[in-house]
């Protein structure tokens, strides 16, 4: 079975989602899941001057109080998916050169490693994914090239992967991250609960082993066809 998803690094509904998902999946073998490329804003400074509480209150037209309410109520949501959000830290920034990063990781075998430090970075450690030397340090910790994570970081190499992922969310409709492509049949988006995710997987084994039955070898009468 193989899950295909697009999120972005300063979404904080896709940290809660990845980790729904692979709280769903766990201990089973049967799974793929792949990473995908979706920037929010691909527009977005290297650096804002407000903090992301000031953000998201000029974003949705509410106070500065009322916006750190808001996001209080995701961080509850986070713990309840066992992490912990730290958003008076969080460093609000442009986040191609961290999905290039990680269409490089992808190449090496180390994405999924390298997106989930990304995410933790990010949101539960107010790390800068736009400092170098933060980009740096998370890919060694994956195992990844230190000369050769450095070269991507400083070029603008694994642009077309990058806009490949977000051309074929275009194609798919997908305005918003999370989004989760089960088998290329089921959809699911947004922060969607374990038992959301479990039972959709369910759904699609179900499904699978129907089929293969459907298909197995008629072996009756001393042969075996089609």
């Amino acid at each position: 079975m193989k899950i295909d998803v697009w999120s972005d690094f300063a979404c904080p509904f896709c940290y809660i989602g990845k980790r729904n998902l692979e709280t769903a999946v766990a201990g089973r073998k049967d799974i793929e899941i792949e990473f995908h490329s979706f920037e929010l804003d691909q527009n977005a400074p290297e650096r804002y001057d407000e903090d992301i509480h000031q953000l998201i209150a000029n974003k949705y037209g509410k106070s500065y109080e009322e916006a750190r309410a808001m996001n209080g109520q995701i961080g509850q949501m986070a713990e309840l998916a066992g992490l912990q959000y730290d958003f008076d830290a969080i460093q609000a920034t442009n986040t191609f050169t961290a999905h290039r990063l990680a269409q490089y990781a992808g190449i090496e075998g180390k994405k999924e490693a390298l997106v989930e430090r990304l995410f933790d970075a990010y949101f539960t450690k107010g790390a800068f994914l736009n400092d170098e030397e933060t980009l740096v340090k998370l890919a060694i910790e994956v195992g990844l090239d230190r000369d050769k994570a450095r070269e991507v970081i400083r070029s603008n190499e694994y642009l077309a992967p990058v806009r490949i992922d977000e051309t074929k969310a275009m194609e798919l409709g997908i305005n918003s991250v999370p989004f989760f492509l089960i088998d290329n049949k089921y959809a699911l988006s947004g922060a969607q609960p374990v038992e959301s995710f479990a039972a959709v997987l369910e759904k699609v084994a179900d499904e699978v082993s129907t089929q293969q039955g459907k298909d197995a070898p008629d072996c009756s009468g001393g042969e075996c066809a089609l």
